[in-house]
């Protein structure tokens, strides 16, 4: 009785482990080029007004670049065709018509990491609207996941970046493929060269003032980026040097770096006397423990070709840093 006792225990354990197991669901690895899209949607709604809203608010110019580049590259993708391997795309947007309207999120539902958001409405009106009225939180979410995929490939070969953070107080990651340009006590340039110029970043502290408004701010970034450029970031002709393009509005706006309140500028810088230019991305971290603002700005000069994917990957080194308690 002992003996049929203790094999009856040894065969429910090893049904219980089997049960626990069988609740694990494997799931693939996601794949895919960073801002990379997919878009389930048949021909027919991808070539109405659904397929024009998706195209002008999930697939809208990313602000601040020369030339329009789509914030996310958009790759449409028939109901029908959207099975097997094709599922484990990094990001999805499904589109389905003839259901209540809705805008829904789901992590990980065939492959992980994975990002898919669902769009539905009972005609074309209301999938019209839901892109509307989510359009800013469908991209916020899809902008994370990537700024997470882009940080991750950065991890396998990080440069040694302790001559910067430490001095500064923080902690940043970036590639080995950059190097750092120039320093002093308190200023650092770090670019990396691609086949058609440089990726650059700035990073350097300010005394922190609290009783600046937001457009008395707006107004000292540039002033304090003009400055720096002629100090640090000399053209190629003498007193020539790095200002911004004040053609181009501005777009000023209120982050999180960090995990504290930054003031986020993107516009297009150029080169006092000399036909150069490109895109910036600039963020004023309030570090109030320390009394200083940590600024952070990053800058492409890449004629030619696209910088969208420049720009977001100097995003995702700024968005890196940690501040030191």
């Amino acid at each position: 009785m002992t003996h049929y006792l203790k094999a009856l225990c040894l065969l429910f354990l090893l049904s219980a482990c089997e049960d626990t197991n069988s609740n694990k669901v494997y799931k693939p690895k996601s794949s895919g080029n960073i801002n990379d899209l997919s878009v389930v949607v048949d021909n027919d709604l991808w070539e109405s007004s659904v397929g024009e809203t998706i195209r002008s608010t999930i697939g809208a110019p990313l602000y601040g670049l020369p030339q329009d580049e789509p914030q996310l590259t958009l790759r449409q993708i028939p109901t029908a065709v959207f099975t097997g391997f094709v599922k484990n795309t990094r990001l999805v947007l499904k589109v389905k018509k003839g259901v209540a309207a809705a805008t829904k999120f789901y992590k990980d539902p065939y492959a992980s990491p994975q990002q898919m958001v669902t769009v539905s409405g009972m005609n074309n009106q209301e999938i019209t609207d839901q892109f509307i009225i989510h359009q800013d939180k469908i991209v916020k979410t899809f902008k994370s996941l990537e700024i997470q995929e882009k940080q991750r490939r950065s991890k396998k070969t990080l440069y040694n970046s302790t001559a910067l953070t430490d001095p500064l107080g923080i902690n940043i990651q970036f590639s080995s493929l950059y190097r750092i340009a120039k320093q002093t006590e308190n200023f650092f340039w770090i670019r990396r060269d691609i086949k058609t110029g440089t990726v650059n970043l700035l990073v350097y502290t300010l005394p922190f003032e609290d009783t600046t408004t937001k457009e008395a701010l707006a107004k000292r970034v540039i002033k304090v980026r003009d400055s720096i450029g002629k100090q640090y970031i000399q053209g190629p002709l003498d007193g020539s040097y790095m200002t911004t393009e004040m053609a181009y509005t501005p777009f000023f706006g209120e982050t999180k770096v960090a995990n504290r309140t930054s003031f986020e500028t993107k516009s297009i810088w150029q080169v006092k006397d000399a036909f150069m230019s490109g895109p910036f991305i600039n963020y004023w971290i309030e570090d109030k423990v320390n009394n200083r603002y940590l600024i952070a700005e990053g800058f492409v000069f890449a004629p030619s070709v696209g910088k969208r994917d420049y720009i977001f990957e100097l995003e995702a080194i700024i968005r890196s840093i940690t501040i030191k308690q």
